[in-house]
């Protein structure tokens, strides 16, 4: 016979730190220290939907992303990524030795389309600024490896 453990049982619902209150029409209301309440139900207009929740990621985002640590963070990690998607292109296609002039030119096309919308934008924001750093990250990872088959 089987076994049920609740979650009251095993101590996780019992934190001291979560506090759990119910609002206007009896909204579940949980509050936890240092982030903003989660309601389930919205004040004014009943239960809350998906699209007010999509509304709300930018301005998640916004906050997130305005500490400078953070955003070296995500910078780093985008050009890291852009250096990894490269190694596995150039490895992948030059063990197979089938099709490698159209690997490179999908390489050579998204390097340029990428640099085009980067300085054709009057205002770098966040986003494009990590897709260059994917951009410089691809072209490094393939640099290294064009070195690496030379030697």
């Amino acid at each position: 016979m089987a076994h049920a453990i609740s979650l009251v049982s095993t101590g996780f619902l019992n934190c001291s730190s979560f506090k759990v209150r119910y609002g206007r029409y009896g909204a579940l209301v949980s509050k936890s220290p240092g982030f903003r309440p989660i309601r389930a139900v919205q004040d004014n207009e009943g239960p809350r939907r998906l699209v007010d929740i999509i509304r709300i990621i930018p301005e998640l985002s916004r906050d997130y992303f305005r500490s400078p640590s953070r955003r070296a963070l995500f910078g780093g990690i985008a050009l890291l990524g852009g250096f990894y998607v490269a190694q596995t292109i150039s490895l992948s296609f030059g063990a197979l030795g089938v099709n490698d002039v159209i690997a490179a030119v999908l390489c050579v096309l998204l390097t340029e389309y990428v640099t085009k919308f980067y300085y054709s934008r009057p205002k770098v924001t966040f986003p494009i600024a990590l897709l260059n750093n994917f951009k410089m990250g691809f072209t490094y990872g393939l640099f290294i490896d064009a070195f690496k088959l030379a030697s």
